[in-house]
């Protein structure tokens, strides 16, 4: 492109030394069509963002449809997902067909600007000869110009119309570039030494951003080195705790302290290092039994992986796999019940050897004897590390050392068992219903 410029001036200054006259003529007809280009360039940067939109929409589609194949297969949703991607595919091809036709307008305006400059050149220059204000020569020598000049002016507007394509992309960059990022995450942390840190939770108020108050002067203790239970009806932020306690939020007002020390004055990576999170959800990763377990203890033993995999009963499993631990368990682990996964995850935190461990309902998917083993295990774990777990089962209560009630996004009330029933109703509640409501 900027070679294209310097061979464009260098022309012109050549041609204005032949003849003015010729050069004003010339420089008209550039100045006419390049405003017609100057109105389709813009366009061609919007085409350009569309058509990127569009294509993320395209994958958004395709990744919502192909991460949950058996909900859609299951609910009859095949035509409503293939018409939300074929409507992102059409619109990505409009899109990308409106560019094409921009560019097709481009090369043929292009291509005109020369043509009309010759013509005009040849008509104006042959009057000029022959009222002898112009020798034949330099009309020649201004025709060769104009020739050489069409080089350049593709080279321009080739340059030019590219540009545009990347202003487009790059307003698609600037999008991402201009979502809040977590800054301190990339170092890496020491082991936590210690005993287990009490955690409390000191006047907290939160709400997720544009919603109403979620958290409301939430103070709370979890005893060190003990089992806390958290449980609540349905919306009264027993799951929001666990993400404030994670910093994947910030806290509007109050503290969260880990044996005194507010955790805003440790960098995330280090809180996430002293604190391991068992989602209810538990999600898996592409690829192998052994890559999901080690994942966040890429280090540890052998003798340390047969431990944890006797402790979560996931030893007679491995026993069943083709491939044992390097045997692949799909894209998000559809290779494994939701049981399965959920051992997988409790075995996954542990091996990091956390001062704190979050468990949102870690036995939700697992029969009786399993759980029992489970709770047995979560009880081992206690020893040396502070145990937050959202209770769903009233199995899963009864054993905590000590239970806090949320409703509203307030503490309601907290103590044992047996004490809580004595003087809440809701706690009473919810215990003749098995505590089965679920958390926000």
């Amino acid at each position: 492109m900027l070679d294209g410029g310097v061979h464009l001036l260098a022309t012109i200054v050549l041609m204005g030394m032949t003849s003015l006259p010729l050069l004003g003529i010339t420089s008209g007809v550039l100045v006419v069509v390049g405003v017609a280009i100057g109105v389709v360039m813009p366009r061609i940067r919007q085409v350009t963002t569309r058509a990127q939109t569009s294509v993320g929409e395209l994958g958004a589609a395709l990744d919502r449809a192909l991460g949950a194949a058996r909900t859609v297969k299951a609910n009859g949703g095949e035509a409503t997902e293939t018409a939300r991607a074929v409507a992102a595919a059409e619109d990505a091809y409009q899109a990308g067909l409106a560019g094409a036709r921009y560019h097709a307008l481009i090369a043929v305006l292009s291509t005109l600007v020369v043509q009309a400059s010759f013509l005009a050149v040849i008509g104006l220059g042959g009057a000029l000869v022959a009222t002898g204000s112009l020798d034949l020569a330099a009309l020649i020598a201004f025709l060769l110009y104009l020739f050489n000049l069409g080089g350049p002016v593709f080279s321009l507007v080739g340059g030019t119309t590219s540009l545009q394509q990347g202003l487009g992309a790059l307003a698609r960059i600037e999008e991402v570039q201009r979502m809040q990022v977590e800054t301190d995450v990339d170092e890496s942390p020491a082991q936590p030494v210690g005993p287990p840190p009490q955690v409390t939770l000191d006047d907290v108020t939160f709400a997720y951003p544009g919603r109403p108050t979620t958290l409301d002067r939430v103070s709370l203790t979890a005893p060190a080195g003990g089992v806390t239970a958290l449980v609540g009806p349905s919306g009264s932020g027993k799951t929001t705790v666990f993400s404030l306690l994670q910093r994947f939020y910030d806290i509007d007002s109050g503290r969260i302290l880990l044996d005194g020390t507010d955790i805003t004055t440790l960098s995330r990576a280090e809180v996430r290092r002293r604190i391991a999170y068992v989602e209810q959800d538990t999600p898996m990763l592409a690829g192998t039994f052994r890559e999901n377990l080690l994942y966040a203890a890429p280090d540890t033993t052998e003798e340390e992986v047969s431990r944890v995999l006797r402790d979560t009963l996931l030893d007679s499993l491995v026993a069943r796999l083709p491939q044992g631990l390097d045997t692949e368990i799909g894209v998000r682990g559809l290779a494994l019940s939701g049981g399965e996964r959920q051992r997988l995850a409790i075995a996954r935190a542990l091996l990091r050897r956390p001062q704190v461990l979050l468990l949102d309902e870690a036995t939700a998917h697992l029969d009786g004897l399993s759980e029992t083993a489970l709770r047995h295990t979560v009880e081992r774990a206690a020893r040396r590390c502070t145990v937050l777990l959202i209770a769903h089962r009233l199995s899963t209560v009864t054993s905590a050392r000590h239970t806090v009630l949320l409703a509203d996004g307030r503490v309601h009330d907290h103590g044992l068992h047996g004490e809580l029933l004595g003087r809440s109703a809701l706690y009473r509640d919810l215990a003749a219903t098995q505590l089965t409501a679920t958390g926000t």
